[in-house]
């Protein structure tokens, strides 16, 4: 593989969670995950962490404590790492595909 291309066909898909898997390319401090939830999906904590991406499929809605934003297909998404910026996100699509860069 090239330093400079990620070629996700050749990466395992990895799952933690019921409803949600994805292939991670790591390097240093940063990551780049494609990410699939599936409407069985339900984030069990609150995650703090920042995401930059963009929304590849389907469709997603992000709580951020009380505040609903939707994420249709090629919406951005910008959270910052951090107590203030808490959020739980789900599928409201059978499945929805994402493309995350991330801190590690």
């Amino acid at each position: 593989m090239s330093p400079f291309k990620i070629d996700f066909d050749t990466l395992e898909w990895q799952s933690t969670l019921p409803g949600a898997r994805f292939k991670v390319h790591r390097d240093g401090s940063r990551q780049i995950r494609l990410v699939e939830f599936t409407a069985e999906f339900v984030e069990p904590h609150w995650c703090e962490k920042g995401h930059v991406g963009v929304v590849l499929d389907g469709a997603l809605e992000i709580d951020l404590r009380g505040r609903m934003i939707s994420f249709p297909r090629g919406s951005g998404i910008f959270i910052p790492a951090g107590a203030a910026s808490a959020h739980k996100a789900r599928s409201t699509t059978p499945v929805v595909r994402l493309l995350l860069v991330e801190d590690v």
